[in-house]
């Protein structure tokens, strides 16, 4: 983790919320005044974001300590207490909304994408997540997935080729496209980069594989077809299943004995955690 970018985001949603100050604290809570405060799980779920929480209050007041009760990664029951802070009273209702924000959130991601674990367990699939990310959060929503047991594709754009329908259409095809990606590849002297290509038939998974491509996307196909894909490939290059991926059909998915589903949902509609700071 780039822990100097997340802090730029802290400062940047606290200075979000706290343009002129916190006029509410400001004109109840006594400057001096000291508190104690939990965060407690409303519900069960898988913690992301605990670093990140107590960045936020230290940001703020580097007086504030912060307890951990729990790491990130572990599952949480409702009722259970995440962690403990105290210190200035007003610090810790000032920095409340910025740090429950990512916790919350991250958490949600993390618990989500643990569900889509839990339903392929026992096959050799692994749960990937997407770009279909927060923008300006996407170091931290795939920090979330990887707590939650699943694997990061790719970060970014620079990270590897992925040669989808819309790059087939303007290539005039997978042969010419593969190529295309070959070639550039050798200038740029970038031979460690792989090569995706997405496919939406067999006879496209077969182009694909004839013509070098190192890992195939079977995008919006049936169960039957990606059987017959898998049994195509054999498994000379990785496959992986995207699209129309849900809770119900992850599992029937997996059972096909691809090696990857990559699932968007995970970082685009994932539902925030029930978590709150309860002051003692």
């Amino acid at each position: 983790m780039d822990w100097a970018k997340v802090d730029q985001l802290i400062e940047l949603a606290l200075a979000e919320d706290l343009p002129a100050g916190d006029i509410t604290t400001e004109a109840v809570v006594p400057a001096t005044e000291q508190g104690r405060a939990v965060f407690l799980a409303k519900q069960d779920g898988v913690l992301a974001g605990l670093e990140v929480a107590a960045r936020v209050f230290s940001r703020l007041d580097p007086e504030v300590e912060f307890r951990r009760k729990l790491e990130d990664g572990q599952e949480f029951r409702q009722g259970q207490l995440l962690a403990e802070v105290s210190g200035r009273a007003a610090s810790l209702l000032q920095a409340e909304r910025t740090a429950l924000n990512f916790l919350q959130r991250l958490s949600g991601i993390a618990s989500l994408t643990r569900s889509f674990v839990n339903e392929v367990r026992g096959t050799k699939a692994r749960i990937l997540d997407t770009r279909k990310t927060t923008p300006g959060w996407r170091a931290l929503e795939k920090y979330a997935v990887r707590m939650g047991g699943g694997c990061n594709h790719r970060m970014s754009l620079s990270d590897m080729i992925l040669i989808k329908d819309n790059h087939i259409r303007i290539a005039g095809g997978i042969s010419p496209a593969l190529k295309k990606a070959r070639e550039h590849l050798r200038v740029k002297n970038l031979s460690s980069i792989k090569i995706e290509v997405e496919a939406t038939s067999l006879d496209e998974v077969r182009d694909a594989l004839e013509n070098g491509a190192d890992w195939i996307m079977l995008d919006n196909m049936s169960v039957e077809e990606i059987k017959a894909a898998v049994a195509l490939v054999a498994g000379r290059v990785p496959l992986e299943v995207s699209g129309q991926v849900n809770l119900q059909t992850v599992r029937s998915l997996a059972l096909t004995g691809v090696d990857y589903i990559s699932v968007g949902a995970l970082t685009h509609s994932f539902r925030s955690a029930d978590i709150s700071l309860e002051f003692i």
